[in-house]
């Protein structure tokens, strides 16, 4: 598994414009520097110099226009979006985040009913603006189902729109906020959308103190029409949860390429670092920081990668992206921390200094499970499908890669986001059983003690209702799916033996981490006690093939990245 490298960007795409259009964002970050970047970040600096870029080259109108509103060769393209992410992720949260939730404005109008407002956003994303989400209210949080927002009818089929919105992205630069509330007369949901300079839009506030615009926004008497209206009722409902679906996704490959950069910076200061006589990286330790550092960023990728394909396969009758969606934005990003956790120690007091990228990735990495829904409720959303995915597996044609230049219309037209418990899954014993590895042999024993432990110590009501509880196996539970796409992607990248069977070094251990901490939960029957005890397990040791995996894959970065100063 080959990380991503700007110097030798080696990504094949099935068009042209694709490649150019990442080797164009390559050469605008590589002029601008690591110096620029991080003055930009320490000066608070809004990305305006990267939105201009967008607008030359028509990016966002290339990866953010779906099939038919747009240019001929217009589409809703996952795979590419994904090396997009990444490469945003690899040079700076600002401009990821721009991007994300520009992607998370556009989309109630692409899943609305209103053509209007289709070909309206079509034209201003060809001319380079960008769009924000308006969802999260100051009062409410995370509380979707409350909006002090509201639309109030006129008489004359027009509306007037007062409220505040809390927490969007671009909040300050957007022609188009699509905006969450509720029609006053009725209580019905409603998405309309606004435009930051109009003279009814107040922009109150940056509510972060970062080069992010998070606004605060407020209308007052702000004249909607039905031209403005996306959805009404219970469609606007679930164009916001499959917005959120959708978008979270890229929360993953963000991670991935901050973990990346950092990764190319920590061995460098090591392995040009003597100490007491040595290289840093000839201390044991070191050795597995970095080697634990690549294998998680490897992991990451697969993943992330693979559920690249269930999204662009999905259907009415094959919804399982919506598991692996959500492992995109909770499990890979803090895998991503993890990462950075794992380099600091490597890094240690340089990782304060203000020239490195690896200051930035320390503060950036932290925002990524927080962002679009924290990792408890994800993980909340995760746990409804432990039944289905353990116990009531169903047959599926296999998924291949899908790296075409595809629309991928389903996801803007998903429908209802009702009827989650009856997703259902392939089995996920055939990816496992098709690899013959010692700490494959490993976990596989430690997921079939945790079937048997929800099978025969199934958790009681009481627990059932305790979110504390419930969490905890959802951790467990997340392993086994990380790993089965892992297993299922190794295979179509033709990963080396040596790094899939050291990833499971790191999934057993992380296992039993997560063992562990059910372990301790206070409710706990003296039966399952014993299930979690027999779930805590070593992975197989193998010097010599730890030492092929750093020599051959990485301790050779040394050298392989540093951005243009």
């Amino acid at each position: 598994m080959i990380l991503l490298n700007p110097k030798k960007y080696d990504v094949k795409f099935p068009d042209k414009e694709s490649q150019e259009m990442m080797l164009k964002t390559i050469e605008f970050f590589e002029k601008k520097g690591l110096k620029k970047v991080k003055d930009d970040f320490h000066d608070k600096t809004w990305p305006r110099d990267f939105v201009d870029f967008q607008k030359e080259h028509k990016i966002f109108a290339k990866l953010l226009t779906p099939a038919g509103y747009g240019a001929a060769d217009s589409r809703w393209d996952t795979y590419r979006i994904f090396h997009w992410a990444e490469l945003m992720g690899f040079y700076g949260i600002a401009y990821w985040y721009v991007w994300d939730v520009s992607q998370l404005g556009i989309c109630p109008i692409w899943m609305g009913s209103n053509e209007e407002a289709k070909h309206k956003a079509a034209k201003l994303v060809e001319q380079g603006e960008v769009f924000a989400f308006g969802l999260s209210e100051k009062e409410h949080g995370a509380d979707i189902y409350s909006s002090d927002m509201m639309l109030y009818p006129q008489g004359d089929g027009t509306y007037k729109a007062n409220g505040d919105k809390y927490y969007i992205g671009n909040g300050n630069e957007a022609a188009m906020v699509s905006t969450f509330s509720k029609i006053a007369d009725t209580d019905d949901y409603v998405f309309f959308c606004v435009d930051s300079k109009h003279p009814n839009y107040e922009c109150v506030q940056n509510t972060v103190a970062h080069q992010n615009y998070v606004a605060e926004y407020a209308v007052h008497d702000y004249p909607i029409t039905e031209a403005d209206v996306t959805e009404k009722g219970p469609k606007a409902w679930d164009n916001m949860l499959n917005t959120v679906n959708v978008c979270k996704f890229n929360l993953g490959p963000g991670a991935v390429g901050i973990a990346t950069h950092a990764l190319y910076e920590a061995i460098d200061h090591a392995a040009n670092r003597n100490l007491y006589g040595k290289y840093v990286t000839d201390f044991p330790h070191v050795k597995q920081l970095l080697t634990d550092s690549y294998l998680r960023i490897c992991a990451m990728k697969l993943f992330n990668l693979r559920a690249v394909d269930y999204m662009r396969t999905a259907s009415a009758e094959d919804r399982r992206y919506l598991l692996y969606d959500p492992l995109c934005k909770m499990k890979v990003t803090r895998e991503g921390e993890e990462v950075i956790n794992l380099l600091w120690d490597v890094i240690a007091a340089k990782g304060f200094e203000k020239e490195p990228y690896f200051e930035m990735a320390t503060w950036e990495i932290r925002m990524f499970p927080k962002l679009e829904g924290t990792v408890h409720v994800n993980m909340a959303l995760v746990v409804k499908f432990i039944t289905n995915y353990f116990f009531n597996p169903a047959e599926f044609p296999a998924v291949p890669q899908v790296s075409d230049a595809r629309n991928d219309a389903f996801l803007m037209n998903q429908g209802p986001t009702s009827g989650l418990s009856k997703i259902q899954f392939h089995d996920y014993n055939i990816a496992y059983n098709s690899i013959d590895l010692p700490n494959i042999k490993i976990i596989k024993e430690q997921i079939a003690t945790f079937k048997e432990f929800l099978a025969k110590a199934t958790p009681t009501k009481e627990q059932n209702k305790d979110i504390d509880y419930l969490l905890a196996m959802g951790e467990l539970m997340t392993v086994v799916a990380y790993g089965q796409l892992i297993i299922e992607n190794a295979k179509i990248y033709k990963v080396d033996d040596d790094i899939i069977d050291m990833i499971f070094d790191v999934l057993v251990r992380d296992f039993s981490k997560y063992a562990v901490q059910l372990y301790q939960k206070k409710s706990n029957t003296p039966q399952q006690l014993e299930y979690c005890i027999k779930m805590i397990k070593n992975p197989v040791a193998d010097i010599a093939k730890f030492t092929r995996v750093w020599e051959k894959y990485v301790y050779s970065l040394k050298g392989e990245y540093k951005m243009n100063d």
